[in-house]
């Protein structure tokens, strides 16, 4: 029974890849968010028990709303219906990202934690993972059907790029917290999880991640932080050199892929996404992150 204990307020779910980092940063002391931002407790530490899951909330204020931004539940089946049993009222946000361009930064984000060494687009067909959590509309329907249109609240990383401000409002008006103003924290305008360079070494990067999500897993936090403050990881996940440009025919054979499914959210959403099944002009420069008002990327 959890009638006496305290459970999140909401769930921000993901996919991954679509400003969840940004989010988490700039909601970070207006709500009570856990001590790391992806526990995976209701994907991969459910047997774990609720009691360890609800301890990395144990700091949180308790006048303000509570949750969690964990983008690996979006395309989790076994996640969503473990958050609808666990918090049946739970407000859920949803953010989406052409499909194309998320699957492109979540490729080089598997460059260099060394998950992956082929190239682009053999990765994406072979990652079970970015292919499902691609299928927006199908997952979409299922949160909506679980939790009820007005339990669900999607929002587009078109939408962060164009005005970050208005894109955090609706968020705060969605979860009860008064207005946060986004120009007034540095998260809001700086660059945010860009990945722009491959590691030197697939070996070093290895052993890295590893060692990362080991001190994440038991708490270190502190640990984790001073490394990064050493330079332990910059070190480890850079050095190889820079990604260029998406390869123009690759783009185009992935938008066609994808096609289906953002059309289909089209129509869930009565929204034109045009921009989503064509081709962009490319620059050497991956883009990641969103622009702020002022123009500089995060």
């Amino acid at each position: 029974m959890t009638e006496h204990r305290r459970l999140p307020d909401f769930i921000a779910v993901g996919p991954q890849r679509t400003g969840t980092t940004w989010l988490h940063k700039v909601l970070a002391g207006h709500v009570g968010l856990p001590a790391t931002k992806e526990t995976d407790f209701f994907l991969k530490n459910f047997e774990r028990g609720l009691d360890w899951y609800l301890a990395f909330f144990a700091a949180c204020p308790s006048a303000v709303p509570m949750g969690e931004i964990d983008p690996n539940y979006f395309g989790a089946p076994i996640a969503r219906e473990r958050i609808a049993a666990s918090i049946a009222r739970c407000r859920i946000i949803v953010s989406l990202r052409d499909p194309t361009e998320r699957a492109w930064s979540s490729y080089r984000t598997m460059r260099r934690d060394a998950w992956t060494r082929t190239g682009f687009e053999e990765t994406v067909m072979r990652s079970e993972i970015i292919r499902e959590s691609s299928r927006y509309a199908f997952h979409l329907s299922q949160w909506r059907r679980r939790f009820g249109a007005d339990r669900v609240l999607v929002c587009l990383y078109d939408d962060l790029e164009a005005d970050p401000q208005a894109y955090l409002d609706r968020i705060c008006e969605f979860i009860g917290l008064p207005a946060v103003a986004a120009r007034g924290i540095t998260a809001a305008t700086e660059r945010v999880n860009t990945v722009t360079e491959a590691p030197r070494s697939r070996r070093i990067a290895q052993r890295a991640r590893d060692a990362r999500d080991w001190l994440a897993m038991r708490r270190w936090h502190r640990t984790e932080r001073a490394l990064e403050w050493l330079g332990l990881w910059r070190f480890a996940f850079e050095g190889g050199g820079k990604f260029g440009a998406m390869d123009p025919a690759a783009e185009a054979r992935l938008r066609e892929y994808f096609r289906p499914e953002v059309e289909a959210l089209e129509a869930i959403l009565g929204r034109d996404l045009d921009a989503w099944k064509r081709p962009h002009p490319r620059s050497e420069i991956p883009h990641d992150g969103f622009l702020s008002a002022r123009g500089a990327k995060a």
